[in-house]
């Protein structure tokens, strides 16, 4: 690793209370221990990335890279069912409509008059700042591709996924879930909801007042495009809001704001309601006018120190200011309102703020909770720590110099480690580790080295995975020879940040305890034990061990999935023998040498099948136990909602049966005893809806009748799958079927959980 040059920058400490300011240096040096690696396979783009910001990833392992033709969309998988060492990336893609869009800012009587009278008007400034404008005059033309992206926080769709909002270059917003797998549905379109509202008003400000002048005023013509031109959308956080029914009951509804920043500065939040699964549920939330001319860029502010949670969204500038706007989240439980915008930087230097990112940290020292706000500034690195005292609210901020020698064309943060990632055009990538003294912040600042495959690139744009296992870089080439290339491909590159060791560490330490929440984690453990057939001795007695003490279902999916993997790589690769010797080439061996290599060849297969034998009984007891410890939470749910012996669609009989098998499961015996009290002696048998007859309950995975007909059961409830449509686990692992409008809403509930298998979402 090369260390950065020395690199200087003074704090300002901004406190409300008027403490007094200090000055420190930022900005320590060492050699960073993370190596990347680069990963297979490279990504090859149809067209040219377009957006300041092409590359976003989720929360559920999708990224999404924006270019001129699309918006297309990388899927990472654990394949469970291959031995291929390289990554598996599903790809999709969102088209750019071919139809432009324009902006309504009137009747078209009255914007084709005002159109006439702006391209020929006498004063050459109105008509040359008209002309010149692409947003309001049509014979510019509109460019196509993508501008910006966002995506929702994990959950806020029906299966459990995220929500993605796509703003092309015609300034079109618009809202797209994945409902079916590798399928993509537009669910509203934000910027024709908000054109109706605003005709609906007739164009007026948050004051409601009717405008003075009509669109033959050139002023008034700006202020109408500009209220309508989005520049950046970011997702909040999901939120719960207490809700009355009729019957004066409450219940909790989660919700979560969309945040677009519009050119005159104004924000308009938007409600979605959760699950989101209908574009007519999307609400007007609140519109906060900042005040901020030229705006840049937008994040979202989230503090939550014990009881006291507040909201806010920074606004970056053109000419370079910085503040935070207060939300009004008086409605949601728990929140407090922000009084006042807070200033973050209050100087117009003209230097353009781009790329804001904020991360929630806990500071060692003082133990409280704390924001680091990073944002880029030209070849500068702004940052701003924020912290509530007693005092009052405390405000640091300053500047790194001297990290980059071109301005910064991409910065990203891994949210779990608070590590931040620095991109120029040059192709240089800067890791900043920000380290906590007594009374400010110190960042470790590290030059990665680039794979051969990268040097001399031109980067457009980084990103880190949720967990930040992976560093995705979208990039084409640099000068060839001191000339420029006659045609550029674009292409997305992978590099593995951690090493497997350290992902098994935190996959064992799991805060979410969820296999799907830490795909990019579990990539690199599979990775390991692809490559090196055998999984590391020191993972598998750690994890015996915390399954001895702990016996959560988390540690036994983990070891599942360890075992899967470890039998995939036992598997002979198929190889295709292209090239055969000649006669005359051909290798004489004698009868004695080809009968002993053909022994040892047999000797070798059978401890090869019986290994394998082996793994796959392992892999079955696993499953079973895991099978076993979800039909006992199951029937537990269904001791708690029949409060008398009925009918329901759940087999209770035979899963009780299934699990009675085990004369040693004490738990299961207990929980049976109080379940067959309750059904009074009464038998419900599942019974298949082609014969009739009864489908008794011997597999979790399948269901026979006598007459040979049979079914699929569904991985949640266990019941038989008897109808054409189900669903299926991302992973391939199980299916489970759909909900019924008669099903009880505990039976509802029991269907929306991830397969019980491998965490992943049923599609």
């Amino acid at each position: 690793m090369a260390a950065a040059g020395a690199c200087e920058s003074a704090p300002n400490n901004n406190n409300i209370n008027k403490t007094k300011p200090e000055r420190e240096d930022t900005v320590t040096l060492s050699g960073s221990r993370d190596v990347p690696v680069g990963r297979d396979p490279v990504v090859s783009l149809l067209s040219p990335v377009s957006g300041l910001q092409p590359l976003s990833w989720s929360e559920d392992h999708r990224l999404a890279v924006g270019t001129c033709g699309s918006l297309t969309l990388l899927e990472l998988l654990c394949d469970i069912h291959s031995n291929k060492q390289e990554l598996t990336l599903h790809r999709t893609s969102i088209p750019v409509p071919t139809e432009a869009h324009r902006i309504r800012v009137g009747s078209p009587a009255e914007v084709a008059e005002a159109m006439e009278k702006f391209s020929t008007h006498p004063d050459p400034t109105v008509r040359q700042e008209f002309l010149a404008d692409a947003v309001i005059n049509p014979s510019v033309g509109a460019r196509t591709g993508v501008k910006y992206s966002s995506w929702s926080p994990i959950g806020c769709d029906s299966t459990g996924c995220c929500l993605l909002a796509c703003l092309t270059l015609d300034n079109r917003l618009t809202v797209h879930r994945s409902h079916k797998h590798l399928e993509w549905t537009t669910m509203v379109d934000v910027s024709k909801k908000y054109s109706e509202r605003l005709k609906e008003r007739g164009y007026a400000k948050k004051d409601n007042k009717p405008p003075e002048a009509n669109l033959l005023d050139f002023d008034e013509l700006q202020r109408r495009f500009r209220m309508q031109t989005p520049l950046r959308m970011e997702w909040s956080s999901v939120y719960s809001m207490t809700h009355v029914q009729q019957d004066n009951s409450c219940v909790n509804v989660d919700m979560v704001l969309l945040a677009v920043l519009m050119e005159n500065g104004d924000l308009v939040l938007w409600k979605f309601s959760l699950p989101f699964t209908k574009g007519e549920d999307v609400e007007f939330y609140d519109l906060v006018e900042s005040g901020v001319t030229r705006p840049s860029d937008l994040a979202w502010w989230e503090y939550e120190n014990e009881d006291r949670r507040m909201s806010g969204l920074i606004i970056g500038s053109e000419v370079g200011p910085v503040k935070i706007m207060p939300v009004n989240l008086s409605k949601v439980k728990g929140y407090f309102t922000v009084r006042q915008p807070i200033v973050l930087w209050k100087e117009c230097d003209e230097i353009p703020v781009e790329n804001i990112k904020c991360v929630p940290l806990i500071h060692p020292i003082h133990k409280t909770s704390c924001s680091l706000i990073v944002a880029s500034r030209g070849c500068y690195i702004f940052w701003s720590l924020l912290m509530i005292s007693p005092a009052g609210l405390n405000v640091h901020n300053s500047h790194l110099a001297g990290l980059n020698s071109l301005p910064v064309v991409s910065l990203t943060v891994s949210r779990h480690s608070g590590t931040f990632y620095t991109c120029s055009t040059d192709g240089w990538v800067t890791k900043l580790t920000p380290k906590f003294t007594e009374s400010s912040l110190v960042f470790t600042v590290d030059k990665l080295l680039q794979p051969e495959a990268l040097t001399g690139s031109r980067i457009h744009g980084i990103s880190v995975s949720h967990n930040g296992a992976y560093f995705a870089l979208v990039g084409t080439q640099g000068l060839v020879g001191a000339f420029h290339p006659i045609r550029r491909t674009y292409k997305v590159h992978f590099l593995a940040l951690k090493a497997p060791e350290t992902a098994a560490v935190e996959l064992l330490n799991s805060p979410t305890q969820n296999l799907y929440r830490g795909m990019d984690l579990l990539d690199l453990v599979r990775w390991n034990v692809l490559k090196n057939k055998c999984i590391p001795t020191q993972l598998q007695e750690e994890l015996d061990r915390k399954i001895q003490e702990l016996d959560t279902p988390y540690l036994w999916r983990l070891k599942l999935f360890l075992w899967r993997i470890l039998h995939q790589s036992l598997h002979t690769p198929r190889v295709n023998h292209n090239w055969r010797p000649t006669p005359a080439e051909a290798v004489i061996v004698g009868p004695e040498a080809a009968e002993k290599e053909g022994e040892l060849g047999k000797v070798k297969r059978k401890k090869e099948e019986e290994r394998r034998a082996e793994v796959q009984s392992l892999i079955r007891t696993m499953e079973t136990h895991l099978m076993r410890a979800n039909i006992k939470k199951v029937l537990g749910v269904v001791y708690l909602n029949t409060w008398i012996a009925k009918n329901i669609s759940i087999p209770t009989c035979g899963l009780m049966d299934y699990l009675s098998k085990d004369p040693n499961d004490r738990d299961s015996e207990v929980l049976i005893h109080h379940i067959r009290n309750k059904m009074n002696k009464q038998m419900f048998l599942e019974r298949c809806s082609l014969c009739q007859a009864v489908l008794p309950f011997t597999d979790h995975k399948r269901a026979i009748c006598e007459n040979g007909h049979m079914w699929h059961r569904c991985v949640l409830s266990y019941q038989a799958c008897q109808t054409m449509t189900f669903r299926s686990c991302l992973l391939h692992d199980s299916i489970a079927r759909l909900p019924e409008p008669e099903d009880p809403d505990w039976i509802k509930k029991i269907l929306q959980a991830p397969c019980s298998l491998c965490d992943s979402p049923l599609i």
